[in-house]
């Protein structure tokens, strides 16, 4: 699930909670992020977080890693991607790095850096005004 950790999930109660031995619930940095400019923006219900590609792409037996998604990755989660706006029809699309902005183009009504790598405070600032405005 994209930006979204199982410490976010179990915050919002049953039918979510914790799945592994991590005492609080596993957290995953980007998630944090995002769901915290979210929730300044009483946006987090109102939001569905979506990967281009919905698989997570990790380091070679290191399943709690990230890196970036390969070219026919990408490719195999465009048609996904197509169908999951196609069916939501959402009022606003944010892309949220370089290769969501690629792939989405005019689709996508504004886009924000990825909070990783040091994008934190850009993605926050970029998010927070594009929910500013869209007053979701």
């Amino acid at each position: 699930m994209a930006f979204t950790s199982e410490r976010q999930l179990a915050a919002w109660g049953a039918p979510y909670a914790p799945s592994s031995t991590h005492p609080n619930g596993w957290t995953e940095p980007s998630a944090t992020i995002i769901h915290g400019v979210l929730a300044d923006h009483d946006a987090e219900r109102a939001a569905v977080l979506w990967n281009v590609v919905p698989a997570h792409p990790h380091r070679p037996d290191a399943p709690l890693t990230n890196r970036a998604p390969t070219v026919p990755e990408v490719a195999q989660g465009a048609p996904v991607l197509d169908a999951v706006i196609a069916l939501l029809r959402p009022r606003a699309v944010v892309a949220v790095g370089r290769v969501a902005e690629r792939l989405l183009g005019d689709r996508a009504q504004g886009a924000v850096r990825h909070p990783a790598q040091g994008g934190a405070t850009a993605c926050r600032e970029g998010l927070g005004r594009i929910l500013a405005d869209a007053r979701l």
